[in-house]
Parts: structure tokens; sequence; C-alpha cells
């Protein structure tokens, strides 16, 4: 009786498994998602082949480039798009001092309390705010970009395949579209308030171009020249380590444990050969 009901059960889970995959293939046919795809998509181009210092599982990041990067956002990505899961203290991981921390902070206005009268009020930012959204909320975000909301650029690197490839390559993508793509796809044209980029998913994307000139950021002397190539490369970079601020103490932990690891496999091995020598297969008749 109990093989008959277990058995019962597995073909009711085997039905309902096979019902739930029925129903998701229907939906995507249903939705056109396994129709032909677009021509357009065919002009669409993945992340241009780059290296950065952090690539690589020995990787380190390089902290002038880092602190370049954070110069590119906060003279021209912090019009548009917030930091919102990095502290203007932690600026001093990758080289700030305590002073320059705070003078950075103090260039932000961030959301406070006016003490005299108890309401909302903007108040310079402390190394222990966060970096701000430039936008009170959505709506004001969307109405100022064309109906299209600036992501918050904490974790894009984590939030995109090759990420930190991928945010390079989009900044320095933006071109006319190709005659061949016009000629594929007339409608692959980027409308009004739209701009052409290959690198983005839909080939069109809301945000103009932020870096449209060498020279753009000023560098400090002794900083490679500040061609719009290396403001992305730089910028990419600094996006990188707000994603994964702990990458490098994270590669310092994982090495020594997968060390560990081996060494713990091999004496156990050695073990069991050890405790095991003994003992002789009984011989089949």
């Amino acid at each position: 009786m109990i093989r008959i009901l277990a058995s019962l059960v597995g073909l009711g889970f085997t039905a309902v498994v096979l019902f739930a995959l029925g129903s998701g293939i229907f939906t995507v046919i249903d939705q056109g998602k396994l129709k032909e795809t677009p021509p357009e998509y065919a002009f669409k181009k993945g992340p241009r082949d780059v290296s950065f210092a952090h690539d690589g599982p020995f990787g380190k990041f390089d902290r002038p480039q880092l602190q370049r990067g954070m110069q590119v956002y906060k003279e021209v990505c912090a019009a548009c798009h917030g930091l919102k899961y990095v502290a203007f203290r932690d600026l001093e991981k990758i080289g700030y001092t305590e002073g320059q921390v705070k003078a950075l902070a103090a260039e932000f206005q961030v959301p406070g309390i006016d003490p005299n009268t108890g309401e909302a009020a903007l108040r310079p930012g402390l190394p222990t705010d966060y970096f701000p959204s430039p936008y009170p909320n959505d709506v004001a975000a969307a109405a100022a970009n064309n109906n299209a909301i600036p992501p918050d650029l904490s974790l894009m690197t984590k939030a995109r395949a090759n990420g930190t490839a991928y945010v390079y390559s989009l900044l320095v993508g933006y071109q006319e579209p190709s005659a061949e793509l016009l000629a594929a796809a007339p409608d692959a044209a980027p409308g009004p308030g739209l701009y052409h980029n290959p690198y983005f998913p839909n080939l069109n994307l809301a945000m103009a171009p932020p870096l449209t000139v060498d020279g753009q950021v000023t560098y400090a002397e002794g900083n490679p020249e500040a061609t719009i190539e290396q403001m992305s490369k730089d910028v990419a970079a600094f996006l990188a380590w707000t994603a994964e601020p702990t990458l490098e103490k994270r590669r310092q932990t994982g090495w020594p444990v997968l060390g560990f690891l081996l060494f713990a496999t091999i004496l156990a091995y050695l073990s069991k050969k050890q405790i095991w020598s003994a003992v002789k297969p009984k011989k089949r008749d």
C-alpha cells in the first residue's frame, strides 16, 4: 500500500512539473519571445576587450585610477546618478585622507532637518553620510530625463554581465547609426531624446553622452591625459570598486582558505590510506 501511495505521489509531482513546463513554453511562444530576432539586434555589440588592474584572481585596485574615477563621477556622473550604498568615509579606503573626505562630503547637499524649524532641509554632507541622489524622487528624476529614471550606480558593474567593460564600452560607444543598420531596420533610428549606442541592449538610450570632449575633467599633474577613453576607463574602475569594495580582502582571505582545504584533503586521504593499510580485501571464491 505504501509503495502504491508513493508511486501516486511521484506521478502527481511529475504531472505538475510537466504542466508548469508546458505552461511556461506556451507563455513564451504566446508573447512572441521565440519569434524571429529583430534585424537590428544583429548590430548590437558586446563589451570591448579592455583590461583593468583588478582583473584576474590576483588583481588589485589601482588607487590613483580609483581617485580619478571618483573625480569623473563627482564632476560628470553625479549630476544624474547617485551612489546610495557608498558612504563618504568609505573613500578613505581608496587613498583619501580624513580631511579630504570631509571636504568632498561637504560639496554634496544631503537631506537633513533644520534645527530651528524642525522641517526637512538640505545640509552639507558629513563623512558618515551616503552619496545622495540628485533628485528628490523618481517622479522628479523622470521629468528631468525624458521619462527615463537614471539608475543608481552603486552596484551597476555587478548588475551587468562583464559590468566594468560594459560601463566603459557604453561611455565610449556613442555614435551615429550606420547606414547598414538603417537599411536593415529603419525603425532602429533613435527617436527624439534618444541616442544611438551599439553597446546598449536595444541600441538607443535616453542618456546623452556624458563624456564628450578630451579634458572635460582636469586631472592633477602626473596623471594620464584625460581623454574620453581614459576618463571612461577610470570611472568604470571606480564603479567596480563601489560595487565590490571588499574585493581585495575577499581574495586575500580566499587563497589561504583554498590552500587549507587542499592541505586538509591531502591529509585526510593519507590518513585513510594509513588506517586501512592493514586491512586486506577478501578474495572471492
